[in-house]
């Protein structure tokens, strides 16, 4: 499981500063809407190409075989499990701190992307470590970590679900999601603070990438086409969350009408 890009991260604040800029819930309806599509096109095309590369072009590693394979399924969903967490703490800050109107929409609809990825990162790690460690699992300090990553994802679900008021399941959930944030460092330099089974960084790192290009290429392809899969859910679940406080609102004036 390789540590996310460091540019991830600054992708992510990117993201907050576009949210800033199209504040209006109207304005962000509008833009999403006209984006959506082509981004929905440019994720089946890369994800399509990438597939297509890795499992029929790809060659089989000398020493892993054909087992590598699972490397271009499990790298992208490690970046994003970690990429979608950035997103969720950073729209909690930006929510809590200066009262963004999309902010909380946009972290609530992060956090069931974010399990998703995680849990995918995690069950692939353990289908490749069976036959490359004997194990479907150890208590390595990577995967420790980014299993506590998913148990903080479901807990910020559930008390967005436990929690009635949408303001005050707001303002607990983002308490969690940035108490929750002090993983993610520790998940990315993990493989550099404690000896583990976990390799270390084998495509970010000085010197070069080690792997060779042949997996390397259908690997950039798959995470790319991985990101744009993320930022096309995240809207679509964006767009989703503000119609439906759009309907609760309209409900409970109605309510009060009668």
């Amino acid at each position: 499981m390789s540590a996310p890009p460091p540019c991830a991260y600054i992708t992510a604040m990117a993201v907050f500063s576009t949210l800033t800029a199209y504040a209006n819930p109207k304005r962000f309806l509008d833009l999403s809407r006209r984006i959506q599509p082509w981004l929905g096109g440019a994720t089946a095309l890369l994800l399509a190409v990438g597939f297509y590369w890795s499992l029929f072009i790809s060659p089989a590693d000398y020493q892993q075989g054909q087992s590598v394979k699972i490397m271009f399924v499990h790298v992208p969903a490690a970046w994003l499990s970690m990429f979608a967490y950035a997103c969720l703490a950073g729209a909690s800050i930006t929510g809590l701190v200066w009262k963004h109107p999309l902010a909380d929409q946009a972290a609530k609809a992060a956090a069931p992307l974010g399990a998703a990825f995680t849990f995918l990162a995690l069950l692939t790690g353990s289908l490749w470590g069976k036959p490359m460690w004997g194990t479907y699992w150890e208590w390595d300090a990577r995967l420790t970590s980014e299993l506590i990553m998913l148990f903080v994802y479901l807990g910020y679900i559930a008390l967005w679900d436990a929690i009635e008021d949408p303001n005050r399941a707001a303002r607990a959930a983002a308490v969690l999601a940035i108490v929750g944030a002090v993983n993610l460092p520790i998940i990315h330099f993990s493989v550099d603070w404690w000896n583990t089974l976990h390799q270390p960084s084998s495509i970010l790192r000085s010197g070069g990438p080690s792997i060779d290009s042949s997996f390397l290429w259908p690997l950039a392809i798959m995470a790319l086409g991985y990101q744009l899969l993320f930022f096309w859910l995240w809207l679509l679940r964006i767009r989703t969350e503000i119609l439906k406080r759009r309907a609760r609102t309209l409900m409970l004036m109605r309510g009060a009408q009668l």
